[in-house]
């Protein structure tokens, strides 16, 4: 039997999300899977890729074949340089963490309780308010003009 290491596609219509799985080389891509070790995001700004490096060289060790894609991510990450014995590539970029949103409500709500309403940031942009000025007021509509007739009518 030919084990490869390969792609399994998840997510949604124009936003795919993979899982990298360890299947036989007759299976759908889509279809059963002997183990899953890694995760791939290619949508996220930097890409998240996550691979069990450990199973990985397993899997490798005892013959089992990458497809392309998953060749150039075993790169990114090193394990292929691992395995083949070759020195390690540059770290991957991370993502930054995102801040944390009960810490910046609860900011929010004890700047509120102390009466400091107009000093702090909102959480969330204000719309602006429309003013409307006295000397912007409309003028009056003028006098209707006389009804013309068309030619023709008495």
């Amino acid at each position: 039997m030919a084990v490869k290491i390969k792609l399994k596609r998840l997510g949604m219509i124009r936003n795919p999300q993979y899982r990298i799985v360890v299947a036989d080389s007759r299976t759908k891509r889509d279809g059963r899977a002997i183990e899953e070790i890694g995760l791939y995001h290619p949508k996220e700004n930097p890409s998240f890729i996550k691979v069990d490096s450990e199973r990985a060289q397993y899997w490798l060790g005892v013959g089992a074949q990458p497809t392309d894609p998953v060749l150039k991510i075993f790169k990114l990450t090193g394990d292929w340089q691992k395995f083949k014995g070759e020195p390690a590539p540059a770290p991957l970029l991370v993502a930054e963490a995102k801040p944390d949103r009960h810490a910046i409500y609860e900011a929010a709500a004890k700047e509120a309780l102390s009466g400091d309403t107009g000093t702090g940031n909102a959480t969330t942009a204000r719309k602006a308010k429309k003013t409307v000025k006295a000397d912007d007021t409309p003028a009056a509509p003028a006098e209707p003009a006389a009804e013309e007739k068309p030619e023709g009518e008495v």
